[in-house]
């Protein structure tokens, strides 16, 4: 126990922190065509529901002791582990994209103001935004260059910088719009989103965290940091930010007397808003200092398929990609559109997963797992070649039903997708795997 050092309330800040970033801020503003009701109602239910998953996850890493790509060997199989493994990579690289790609929009309006380029959305737009990502990508490499050391300051800095401009953001639109403005307006009918469509987002966004949770919850002392304070902190600041851009999109919308969608990212809100530099800068820095831990998050998977990469090699490798993976919202032309891929392909894939995974430790495994075999060639966890096939071939129909109930209106209107999916395959895999809990009583 000499290393379970994190107490209820470090757990609380800590996960505060992780939801007080600019993606929290754009996931308020994409959702604000659902109306300032529908966007706060998804808010209250949806993300409660996905960190109670979080909490779940984060006993299993208490209780075994080790981290979350670890625990999901004796569902998948030691070398099985390798697809929630890449799924992991993934999903941190993308949220690096999301974060550095509203700081690249900052950009594209500080190079209007200083040189007349076309902001980006404008027509001539490409080359100024080319720019902003070879700027931040050299911010990006430079930050995590600085060694994990470096994590906590440049992430309480962001906190700080996200907070009050959130607050100062909030505090315009209520000066120049009374609630009751805000409650009552309603986007045109082409760009309204069903509730079923807000829930699958926020479910998607807040499931994400959940394959980072035991790196934390394995160092708590007590089944409480581990379960209610993350639930508390990341639901709270979400919620908080949910809110901001909401009313920020709504606000904006309200003064212009026009809803743009793909404007409901951060920095086009502040620029709409006509804060200025100084704003657009203060989300730059935030972006660089919440990729810190998207970039050590993503570079730390790799390592768990190869040891051949040195960590420090892998993340900037991960930098490199994130780089390059910025073709795909200017080849999109909307940066809306490739959030909203990239979420819905997040929630596709984690909620098939965590079906599994849950499943696995409280209905198969009875909430025990041996530590030991889970490096073990030809041991318990090692299955077929490494690989456990019930398990692959339930995340693929988990996957499959996920898009067809993604098709189905009656669901898209109402709950979504991701939270069905992931019942549907916790129920496949225990039922194809009882075989196993009738032998291990």
């Amino acid at each position: 126990m000499a290393q379970r050092d994190m107490g209820f309330w470090d757990m609380v800040f800590l996960w505060f922190g992780a939801n007080t970033n600019n993606a929290s801020w754009y996931l308020g503003g994409s959702v604000a065509s659902a109306t300032f009701g529908g966007a706060i109602m998804v808010a209250l239910i949806a993300n409660p529901i996905a960190y109670a998953i979080l909490a779940l996850v984060g006993i299993m890493g208490f209780k075994v002791g080790v981290s979350t790509m670890a625990l999901t060997r004796p569902a998948f199989g030691i070398k099985g582990s390798a697809l929630p493994t890449i799924l992991n990579t993934i999903v941190f690289t993308g949220w690096t994209v999301v974060n550095t790609f509203i700081a690249v929009i900052s950009m594209s309006y500080i190079f209007h103001s200083l040189f007349g380029w076309p902001p980006f959305g404008e027509p001539g737009s490409t080359g100024p935004v080319v720019l902003g990502v070879i700027i931040m990508s050299i911010l990006n490499l430079i930050a995590i260059s600085l060694g994990r050391k470096s994590i906590k300051l440049v992430e309480r800095v962001g906190v700080v910088i996200i907070l009050s401009l959130g607050g100062l953001v909030t505090f315009i639109v209520f000066d120049e719009n009374s609630l009751a403005d805000i409650v009552a307006w309603r986007p045109s009918p082409e760009n309204a989103m069903p509730i079923g469509e807000a829930v699958d987002i926020m479910a998607a966004f807040s499931l994400a965290w959940v394959l980072g949770i035991a790196e934390f919850t394995r160092y708590t002392r007590t089944p409480r940091s581990a379960t209610l304070a993350p639930l508390i902190g990341a639901t709270v600041s979400l919620v908080w930010f949910i809110f901001v851009g909401v009313v920020a999109t709504i606000g904006v919308a309200l003064a212009t007397g026009n809803f743009n969608p793909d404007n409901s990212d951060p920095s086009s809100l502040v620029s709409g808003m006509g804060l200025g530099w100084v704003a657009l800068l203060l989300i730059i820095v935030a972006s660089v200092t919440t990729n810190v831990v998207n970039l050590m998050a993503a570079g730390i998977s790799v390592t768990n398929i190869t040891k051949k990469i040195k960590p420090l090699h892998s993340i900037w490798m991960v930098t490199i990609l994130s780089s390059l993976l910025m073709a795909i919202p200017i080849y999109m032309d909307s940066f809306l559109a490739a959030f909203m891929w990239f979420l819905g392909n997040v929630g596709m894939a984690l909620s098939a997963l965590l079906g599994v995974l849950l499943a696995d430790y409280f209905i198969i495994r009875r909430r025990t797992y041996d530590v030991a075999a889970m490096e073990t060639v030809g041991g318990k966890y090692w299955y077929f070649k490494g690989v456990n096939l019930k398990a692959i071939g339930v995340w693929a129909i988990g996957v499959a039903a996920f898009l067809f109930m993604s098709e189905i209106k009656v669901l898209t209107d109402n709950v979504g997708a991701v939270y069905p999916t992931i019942a549907l395959t916790a129920l496949l895999y225990t039922l194809i795997s009882l075989p196993e809990r009738t032998a291990s009583v």
